[in-house]
C-alpha cells in the first residue's frame, strides 16, 4: 500500500488496491482524532457519497467509526453533489463533512475529501494534521460502532439537502427570466450526482429540458466522467438535433461543469469563466476582485482590467480559491478546471451554479455563445486558451521536474519575459502568452498550459510545449 496522502481535493485511489474499506476506516479515525484534538465534534458532520462503486457502503464505513468516536453524522439519503454537501454543512452548522467522491477520476477510482466547518476543501494544515494522525495510529486503533446501534443511539441523522439548496440557488439565479425566455436545454450529468438537481432545477423555472444518461452507472458510460469535449459528443449532437439553444453538463459529482452552444460546439471553461465574470459585473453590479488559479486564462484579468478589478492569482486547487469567497473579498473565483463560485456562494466549485448561470445569460442576452464571446473579444481582445494531459514514465517525468526550473531563453521563437513558480512552472513569453507545466496532483499525468493571442499561435506555443516536456 501507498502512502495515504492528500491531494488537490483529497485523498484518492484505486478501488481494492489503496482505496479499501480497511484504509477509510483508518482515515475516518485519523479525522476522528484531529476533531477531538480541535475541541470540534458536537456539532457532527455531514455524510455524502457519489455514484461510484461502494460509495454509499464507504459513507456507512464512516458513519460507524464516527459514532464510535461519539460524532454523530448526518448521512445524505442518497448521492448528492459536491456542493451540496458544502451547502449542508455550512447551513446545517456541522463540524465538518466527509464525502465519498472522485470526482472526474476514472471508474476504478474513488476517494475521500473531508471539509472543515467552513465548508471548502480542507486547507493544507488541516490535511497534514490529519496525514499525521493516520501515521499515529493502526488498523487495530480503529473504533467502530456498528449501524444499527449507531442508529439506536441517535447518532445517524438520514438527511435529503437538496430542497434547501434549491431554495438558496433560487435566490442567486433570476427564475422569473428563465421562465419569460422559453429556451430549450440539453442536460448531461454523466451519469452522476447531478441527476435531479441540474435538470430538476431548470424544469421547475420553467425551461425546457431533455435530460442525457440520467441514470446511475458506476461505469459512466465507459468514459470519465469529466464535462470535457470528447466526453461530451452525444451531449453535442444531441443538442444540433433537437435544435436546443444550450447544452449543459456536470462531472461526476457535479462540482465542474461543461457547456455546448446552439450549433453542439464546445467552449472551453477558460472562455466561459471570463463570460460569466463580465456578465456578474454587468447584471449584479458586483465591483469585488476577481480569484483564479496559475493555470487559468487570462482574458479574466482583460476583462477585470476592463472593469477596474484587481485579480488575485493562486495555486491549483479550490482550497486556496474558496478563501476569497469566505472573506467576502472577490465577484467570483474560477479555474480552468470548469471550477466556478461566485460572491455570496459557497467557498467549493460548484457546476450546477455554473450551468444555470450561463442558461441565464443566454436567456437575457438572447444571443448564442459565439456571438457573446466575439463581442468580448472586441471589448478586450482575443485570447485562446488549451491544456494538454502528458503522460510521461516516471524517469521523464523527474528528469522534466529538474529541468524547468531554469527556464529557456525562448519558447517558440518568444522570448521567456517572466517565471511563474507560484505552482508548478509558467513561463509568461513577451507578447503575453504563456505555457504552464505542472504534474496532477490527482492523476499520473504532467499537465501543460498554454494561451496564445491566436489559434495559430497556440499550435505552434503547443508544439513548442510538448518538445519542452518531452526532451525532443
Amino acid at each position: 500500500m501507498t502512502a495515504i496522502k492528500f491531494g488537490t481535493s483529497g485523498w484518492r485511489g484505486l478501488l481494492a488496491e489503496d482505496f479499501t474499506f480497511a484504509n477509510v476506516r483508518l482515515v475516518c479515525q485519523a479525522i476522528a482524532n484531529y476533531l477531538r484534538q480541535a475541541g470540534l465534534g458536537s456539532q457532527g458532520v455531514m455524510v455524502g457519497y457519489d455514484t461510484r462503486f461502494l460509495s454509499e457502503s464507504f459513507a456507512a464505513a464512516a458513519v460507524e467509526v464516527m459514532a464510535a468516536n461519539g460524532v454523530a453524522s448526518f448521512l445524505t439519503t442518497r448521492d448528492v453533489p459536491t456542493p451540496v454537501v458544502t451547502f449542508a454543512i455550512i447551513h446545517g452548522h456541522r463540524d465538518g463533512g466527509i464525502n465519498f467522491t472522485a470526482s472526474h477520476n476514472p471508474a476504478p477510482y474513488n476517494g475521500l475529501k473531508f471539509s472543515p466547518a467552513w465548508g471548502g476543501p480542507a486547507p493544507t494544515p488541516v490535511t497534514n494534521a490529519i496525514e499525521a494522525a493516520i501515521q499515529g495510529i493502526t488498523y487495530n486503533d480503529v473504533k467502530i460502532l456498528p449501524m444499527a446501534e449507531a442508529r439506536s443511539q441517535g447518532l445517524v441523522t438520514d438527511i435529503d439537502p437538496r430542497e434547501d439548496y434549491f431554495l438558496d440557488l433560487a435566490t442567486k439565479i433570476d427564475i422569473g427570466l428563465l421562465k419569460k425566455a422559453g429556451i430549450k436545454v440539453v442536460v448531461d450529468p454523466i451519469y452522476g450526482t447531478g441527476r435531479g438537481y441540474l435538470d430538476r432545477f431548470l424544469r421547475d423555472a420553467g425551461v425546457t429540458v431533455e435530460t442525457l444518461h440520467d441514470q446511475r452507472d458506476p461505469y459512466f458510460g465507459g468514459h470519465q466522467p469529466e464535462p470535457s469535449e470528447v466526453i461530451l459528443a452525444e451531449l453535442q449532437e444531441r443538442v444540433k438535433a433537437s435544435g436546443a439553444n444550450l447544452g449543459l453538463a456536470v462531472d461526476g459529482d457535479a462540482d465542474r461543469f461543461g457547456v455546448v452552444d446552439s450549433q453542439g460546439d464546445y467552449h472551453e471553461a477558460n472562455e466561459i469563466l471570463a463570460l460569466l465574470l463580465d456578465y456578474l459585473v454587468e447584471t449584479r453590479g458586483w465591483k469585488d476582485g476577481v480569484a483564479r488559479s496559475v493555470a487559468t486564462t487570462h482574458l479574466i484579468d482583460r476583462v477585470a482590467a476592463y472593469h477596474g478589478l484587481p485579480v488575485y492569482e493562486t495555486p491549483v486547487g479550490f482550497k486556496y480559491l474558496g478563501d476569497f469567497i469566505l472573506k467576502n473579498q472577490v465577484t467570483m473565483v474560477g479555474e480552468e478546471s470548469e471550477g466556478f463560485s461566485m460572491k455570496g456562494h459557497l467557498p467549493e466549485k460548484d457546476g450546477i451554479l455554473a450551468d444555470l448561470l450561463v442558461a441565464e445569460m443566454v436567456a437575457r442576452k438572447g444571443q448564442d455563445l459565439p456571438q457573446l464571446r466575439d463581442q468580448l473579444f472586441a471589448r478586450v481582445g482575443p485570447v485562446y486558451s488549451r491544456r494538454v494531459n502528458l503522460r510521461l514514465t516516471n524517469e521523464a517525468k523527474e528528469r522534466l521536474l529538474a529541468r524547468l526550473p531554469t527556464p529557456p531563453a525562448q519558447i517558440a521563437g518568444l522570448t521567456v519575459a517572466q517565471h511563474v513558480t507560484i505552482d508548478g512552472h509558467k513561463y509568461i513569453l513577451e507578447d503575453g502568452s504563456w505555457l504552464c507545466l505542472r504534474p496532477s496532483g490527482t492523476e499520473p499525468v504532467v499537465r501543460l498550459y498554454l494561451e496564445a493571442h491566436s489559434p495559430e499561435a497556440l499550435e505552434k506555443l503547443r508544439r513548442a510545449g510538448e518538445a519542452l516536456a518531452r526532451e525532443i
